[in-house]
């Protein structure tokens, strides 16, 4: 599946020396798309025409990956979370919708937390708070998400896939599993930079700000999800005052690949005339 040719990529400063590579689409309200572990804009291939149709969508690349700059790290959910944030300051008159996936969701609730100021209208997918508070994928689970054995990024992230889709939809849809291996294998991780990501990860905790969220918030969550159980949707949905919890039915961790229209339905009434007033 190729990127959209009509696509327009902009370099944002974060800090000096450092730019960020995001990727614009779309006509209307900006919404910022944050991807997940080891991943860039290339997660949201799949929908980024449908999304695209409605929102002006602007899909990060995190540092270190894709079109951004690397740095050596330790990465820190506080500084990949003022990335967004200086992100959105730079293409935007101020403020956004996020929507952050995975590891973007861990990023986007900080963001909204320690910069409310940008964040109108927020859709955490298949996150979770860490911490204390976390419910722990299965170790075996967590071993294939890594790679398993293999030292080849392609076949590495092949095993990856194994947890990340639901398997009844990876068999009915092995071209979207083949698509994403492709692109892992023509565009490896630059080194260290998957290391720095996984210690961010490891080191989140949201438990102690979740509720100071005021922007309007949705949960969104697969049932079948092995790489983030979804008590850890639950757990968000409770803490963050008004959130709303959406749960898609036999859905795995890449619930947002899986089933596209319902993911933009849900998207499409959440940051609706609530969201437009920003955070409350």
């Amino acid at each position: 599946m190729d990127w959209p040719q009509e696509s327009i990529t902009h370099r944002v400063e974060v800090e000096p020396g450092v730019e960020l590579a995001v990727h614009e689409l779309g006509a209307g309200p900006p919404l910022l798309l944050i991807p997940g572990l080891g991943t860039d804009h290339h997660a949201f291939v799949w929908n980024i025409a449908e999304l695209a149709s409605s929102w002006r969508c602007l899909v990060l690349d995190q540092r270190g990956l894709g079109g951004s700059d690397g740095t050596p790290g330790p990465y820190t959910m506080p500084l990949l979370a003022a990335d967004a944030a200086a992100v959105i300051g730079g293409l935007t008159a101020g403020t956004a919708d996020v929507f952050g996936v995975s590891m973007g969701g861990m990023v986007a609730q900080h963001l909204a937390a320690l910069h409310p100021d940008r964040v109108s209208g927020l859709v955490l997918g298949c996150t979770g708070p860490g911490g204390r508070l976390a419910v722990r994928a299965d170790p075996e689970d967590t071993r294939l998400l890594l790679g398993g054995d293999a030292k080849e990024p392609g076949l590495a992230y092949r095993v990856a896939c194994r947890v990340l889709y639901e398997r009844r939809f990876a068999e009915t849809h092995p071209e979207v599993v083949e698509d994403a291996v492709r692109w892992r294998a023509t565009h490896p991780v630059r080194p260290g930079v998957f290391a720095a990501q996984w210690a961010a990860i490891r080191h989140h905790d949201s438990a102690d700000f979740l509720h100071q969220i005021r922007a309007p918030t949705l949960v969104l969550h697969g049932t079948a999800d092995r790489v983030m159980p979804p008590g850890n949707g639950a757990l968000l949905a409770e803490r963050i005052p008004g959130a709303r919890l959406e749960w898609l039915r036999g859905r795995g961790h890449m619930f947002f690949q899986e089933d596209r229209t319902r993911a933009r339905q849900l998207l499409a009434a959440h940051l609706g005339p609530q969201a437009v007033a920003g955070p409350r």
